[in-house]
């Protein structure tokens, strides 16, 4: 790993903690890949551990058409999901701890066993697969005004910042996520429906995706983990005084207040 990277870390690292987004990399650095921005990411989840933190899981981004699109991305991304951005369905989050948040539904995937790449497949997912959980994913950009390429947003592990997670469990046997309706509410108000089918055709088809490449870096998807597929629709802006839920119809729901 180069000294860029190990700096582009820790600068990425000090921007969350201090709420002061920082200039995108690749606006300072056309010699940046996206391997170079998997190191970033790595460096800093590192960082992290060593601070006593605890990866929970990870999170595919930039699944959906409409994501793609708003980012001018042609493919998916990652980042990991640590203890310490667990919300519980229901909690309150500040909004004033992030920089610039916004929310999108997901059926997150709990594994009851290690997904290993290369050649993991949608049929490998569903048959790991425990359970599935509806899901909030609160996204934040360290980078200034959201202005990304899929470089800036891969170092900053996927753009994450926090995971709800609803109550409702449920096994595979019989659902067909493809159909999985999800409706989003912000005070009440509808704002975005999506289903399944949404996330690369099938969540199982994202979490194959991540599986197979995680393998380039040497991580596995682990028993027990929180493996989040993917947006089902455009991400929400949200801020003090919001409360959003996303309903998943058998699948349950989930809600999130923001002060």
């Amino acid at each position: 790993m180069g000294v860029r990277t190990i700096e582009y870390a820790h600068e990425l690292l000090k921007a969350e903690e201090t709420r002061q987004a920082v200039q995108a990399l690749t606006d300072r650095d056309e010699q940046l890949t996206v391997k170079d921005a998997y190191q970033i990411q790595l460096e800093a989840v590192n960082v992290k551990l060593a601070q006593g933190k605890k990866v929970i899981g990870k999170k595919v981004g930039l699944t959906s058409a409409a994501m793609q699109k708003m980012l001018n991305v042609n493919e998916p991304d990652y980042g990991h999901l640590l203890d310490d951005m667990r919300v519980e369905n229901g909690a309150t989050v500040k909004a004033d701890s992030m920089i610039s948040p916004k929310i999108e539904a997901e059926i997150g995937f709990v594994l009851a066993e290690d997904l290993v790449g290369p050649n993991v497949t949608y049929l490998d997912v569903v048959m790991a697969t425990k359970y599935v959980v509806p899901t909030l994913e609160i996204i934040d950009s360290r980078v200034e005004d959201w202005k990304i390429k899929l470089i800036d947003t891969v170092a900053d592990n996927g753009s994450s910042a926090k995971v709800v997670v609803g109550d409702n469990y449920t096994a595979l046997d019989g659902v067909d996520l493809r159909t999985a309706g999800m409706s989003l509410f912000k005070n009440n108000e509808l704002l975005a429906t999506g289903a399944g089918a949404a996330a690369l055709g099938h969540p199982a088809h994202a979490i194959a995706w991540l599986a197979n490449k995680l393998h380039e870096f040497g991580i596995t998807l682990k028993k027990d983990e929180l493996i989040l597929p993917g947006a089902l629709s455009g991400a929400v802006p949200v801020a003090a005084g919001d409360t959003i839920e996303a309903k998943f119809g058998a699948l349950g729901s989930v809600t999130v207040h923001f002060e």
